[in-house]
């Protein structure tokens, strides 16, 4: 027996020895006779798997090496486990993290375990059911309102080329069984089958924060998978020849608005010097009328104490023709004289106001017609604000052109009113220097009949002569009288046009510094837009320059001491959100034994 039970052990130490491969029993001695390998590139993925609210649970590195020439081949890491992806040849981990193993030509897979290596992004997850933040593990199974909120930031204790230089996608599956609704702002949805993907992007040195709304029921949710690349996205310069040449029309056009615009602000700026003019014209022929007006009164008076005197003199002749007391006519002379004197004094001073008058209505009415008669509608002024850099230059061009137009409406609807004004200043002239001219007239002929006559020869004839002559001057009088209270009426419907002008000088004056604002607003916006095109290209360069990587040399992840890296990239997946499902027992059946366990049991 004890034979037999010998026998068999050796026959089963021939088989168990004989069927192990003749690699795995020379590995050491093919490490140490074997030479240095070499690699063309090396590539890392990190894998790492996260918990429902974004926290790192485990991470392991695979990485891919591009053998050009068998051999050895170092890799560095902190790993606490490394792992033979290619063959079963063992794979040695130094103390100094260094990594040594064999490879064959063509690719080397490993993998490496990685502990308590944070990723570069921090991934904070959110979950708010019916207005109130919910933990991951309570919310399976739950219904409501669902918003799910996604934060990622920089992690400051990682290096942060790879925060500036990778772009992230985060992509969710949603089951439209149990999500309804779904909304997803800053997300690109699509649909496939009966799921509903949604995915994010994270741009380089970007922090954000998405937001997903859906009504749930039986919530329950796929893994979020969360990849990081490299952001190469090869851009073509745009052709922008037919922008620019609109920019450059657009340039074109506001350098001609800023030189209408400063020709408009001249126009106005001699409108308020006539203004202005007219204003002080207006005042100093106001301030004569008044004075007119007030010096009415000893005219009238005069004139009566003249009428009385000649019918004083013309009753004395009548009723004592023996011998008529001439005292009083010989009076008459010199009153006559002295109010055609004061007649002339007031065509004098009329004729001054009305050559004042007529040079302030002159600037003016040439200041009013420089101002252009341009017709811009409203559509036009809003496609300029529209196209325009600074609203406030516009707007202020609009109200300037608006309020420009309006001065020069209100100037053409009482152009003939101030035109009229010289016409009747020469009527009134003429009518009082004819009045003074009547007078001295009557003052000569007094004079000469006084001298010439024949008391009592003559004593009918200046009866006839006084009867007349006092006749005559209370139709003189009477003109006197209306002449006055014309001028009385002039001087106070006179205030309200004098009104109007000191207005429409304060007006204009307001519209001038208005303009001179508007010319230099429109000043800096052609100095602004003068090269549209050049910055227009400046600022699509600088975009390109913004998001251009081309010059990103990739880096390895786990160990600064690896060389020719080509390719890191990050995957990650956050656990799923699962209903936990009753257990089921089962019962177990005895297996069938096997050919090597009934051969066990022989020696048994």
């Amino acid at each position: 027996m004890r034979l037999k039970r010998l026998a068999m052990m050796m026959m089963c130490a021939v088989l168990v020895f004989g069927s192990l491969p003749l690699p795995a029993l020379a590995a050491d001695n093919a490490d140490e006779q074997s030479g240095s390998g070499a690699y063309s590139a090396k590539d890392e993925t990190i894998y790492g798997n996260l918990n429902a609210s974004g926290t790192l649970q485990d991470m392991y590195v695979v990485n891919t090496f591009h053998v050009t020439e068998p051999g050895q081949i170092v890799d560095h890491g902190d790993y606490n486990n490394v792992r033979n992806l290619s063959n079963l040849n063992d794979i040695k981990q130094g103390d100094d993290n260094t990594i040594r193993f064999q490879a064959e030509e063509d690719e080397f897979y490993y993998q490496g375990d990685v502990d308590n290596k944070p990723l570069p992004w921090n991934v904070d997850i959110i979950y708010v059911l019916d207005g109130e933040e919910v933990a991951p593990d309570e919310l399976a199974g739950k219904s409501g309102a669902l918003e799910l909120q996604i934060a990622t930031s920089a992690n400051e204790s990682v290096d942060p080329v790879f925060f500036e230089n990778y772009m992230m996608q985060i992509s969710l599956t949603m089951d439209q069984a149990k999500f309804d609704d779904i909304q997803a702002p800053d997300g690109t949805k699509a649909t496939s089958g009966k799921d509903t993907q949604i995915t994010f992007t994270v741009m380089p040195e970007k922090e954000e924060t998405f937001v997903v709304s859906a009504n749930v029921s039986d919530f329950e949710m796929d893994p979020i998978n969360i990849s990081a690349t490299p952001a190469s996205m090869p851009m073509e310069d745009p052709n922008l020849g037919g922008m620019k040449s609109d920019m450059q029309s657009l340039s074109d056009a506001i350098s001609d608005i800023n030189q209408g615009i400063g020709d408009l602000s001249s126009g106005i700026s001699e409108l308020s010097s006539g203004a202005s003019d007219l204003s002080s014209g207006s005042g100093e022929f106001l301030n004569g009328i008044n004075e007119l007006d007030q010096s009415s009164g000893d005219l009238v008076n005069g004139s009566a104490q003249i009428r009385d005197a000649l019918q004083n003199v013309n009753s004395a002749v009548e009723s004592a023709p023996e011998a008529p007391d001439l005292s009083e006519l010989k009076k008459l002379p010199d009153g006559l004289r002295e109010l055609a004197g004061g007649l002339r004094e007031t065509v004098n001073g009329l004729d001054t106001l009305r050559e004042n008058y007529d040079k302030a209505y002159s600037s003016l009415d040439g200041a009013m017609n420089k101002i252009p008669d341009y017709d811009i509608s409203p559509e036009q002024i809003e496609t300029l604000r529209e196209g325009a850099e600074d609203k406030t230059v516009v707007n202020q061009l609009s109200e300037t052109y608006q309020r420009a137009r309006e001065a020069k409406g209100t100037y053409q609807a009482v152009q003939e009113a101030f035109g009229s004004v010289t016409g009747t200043l020469e009527e009134v002239s003429g009518a009082i220097e004819e009045m003074a001219a009547h007078l001295e007239t009557m003052a000569d002929e007094v004079e000469n009949g006084m001298e010439n006559m024949d008391q009592m020869g003559a004593l009918a004839e200046l009866q006839e002569g006084l009867s007349t002559m006092t006749s005559e001057y209370q139709t003189f009088h009477n003109g006197l009288v209306d002449y006055t209270d014309g001028v009385s009426e002039l001087a106070s419907s006179y205030q309200d046009l004098d009104a109007g002008i000191q207005e429409l000088s304060d007006g204009t004056s307001s519209l001038d510094s208005g303009a001179s604002e508007l010319k230099n607003g429109t000043e800096e916006l052609q100095e602004q837009t003068s090269d549209l095109p050049g910055q227009m290209q400046s600022e699509v360069d600088e975009m390109m320059d913004e998001y251009d990587y081309s010059d990103f040399e990739p880096q390895s992840f786990v160990s600064d001491k690896n060389e020719k890296v080509d390719v890191v990239q990050f995957v990650l997946q956050t656990e799923a959100i699962e209903i936990e499902k009753p257990e089921t027992t089962e019962e177990t059946q005895e297996e069938e034994k096997g050919f090597w366990d009934r051969f066990l049991d022989l020696f048994r």
